[in-house]
C-alpha cells in the first residue's frame, strides 16, 4: 500500500480517537491506560501473513475465532512490525484508532469468493469491496465483503445487491456505522446470554 494512502488511513483513524494520549505518555506507561493496553501483544513479526490464523487465532477486540470467520478476517502490520489479526473490518477500524501513533505498513483482507479454506489474504489496495449486499458479515449491520477480482465482485453485486467501493471507502463506512454496529453487537450478545441462561436453568 502506498505511503500516502497509509497516511490517509491514519488520519481517518484519528477521527475516532482525537483524545488519545501523547507518544511521550505512551512511552512512560507502556501497558497502562487506554489505548496502551490495546497495543498488539504478540512479538514483532516481519512476516505476519505466514500462518496468520495460527499466530493470531482470536480477535483481540471481540474475541471471535478468526478461523471460523476467515471470510471476513483482516490483518494489519504496523511500521514497528507489530501486527493485529482481527475478525473483520469493524475490528480493524478499532485497531487503527487505538494504535494511532503507529503507521500501518500493510493491511490485508480476504478474497470472499475464493474456494480455499481459509480464504487467502491480499493487500487491501488490490481488493474490491462490496458494501450493503444481502450477505452475512461479522460485526456489522452493513455487510462489507472484499474480492480479489472486480469482475467477480460485480457478479456478486448482480445477485446480492450492494455498492462497489475501494478499501478506503469501506473503512470510512465502518467508522460511520460504528454506533449502529455496536448496538447490534450488544443486542446479539445479550440475546446469546439470555438463551444460555435458559438452557442452564432448563
Amino acid at each position: 500500500m502506498k505511503r500516502r494512502e497509509m497516511l490517509k488511513l491514519s488520519a481517518l483513524a484519528g477521527l475516532a480517537s482525537a483524545a488519545l494520549p501523547s507518544v511521550a505518555h505512551a512511552e512512560s506507561c507502556q501497558t497502562d491506560g487506554t489505548p496502551n493496553q490495546f497495543i498488539p501483544k504478540k512479538a514483532a513479526d516481519a512476516n505476519p501473513l505466514d500462518k496468520d490464523i495460527e499466530k493470531y487465532p482470536k480477535c483481540p477486540y471481540c474475541g471471535m475465532d478468526r478461523k471460523e470467520h476467515n471470510k471476513t478476517r483482516m490483518l494489519v502490520q504496523y511500521s514497528d512490525d507489530l501486527a493485529d489479526g482481527v475478525c473483520s473490518i469493524h475490528c480493524l477500524a478499532l485497531s487503527l484508532s487505538l494504535n494511532i501513533d503507529r503507521e500501518p505498513k500493510e493491511i490485508w483482507g480476504p478474497d470472499f469468493a475464493a474456494s480455499a479454506e481459509p480464504r487467502p489474504l491480499l493487500p487491501v489496495d488490490k481488493l474490491t469491496y462490496l458494501l450493503g449486499a444481502d450477505l452475512k458479515h461479522a460485526m456489522t449491520k452493513k455487510s462489507k465483503h472484499s474480492f480479489a477480482s472486480a469482475d467477480v465482485a460485480r457478479e456478486f453485486q448482480a445477485k446480492h445487491g450492494g455498492t462497489l467501493v475501494s478499501f478506503n471507502d469501506a473503512l470510512r463506512e465502518s467508522y460511520l456505522g460504528m454506533a449502529d454496529d455496536v448496538m447490534m453487537i450488544r443486542k446479539n450478545r445479550a440475546e446469546r446470554r439470555r438463551r444460555a441462561m435458559e438452557m442452564k436453568h432448563g
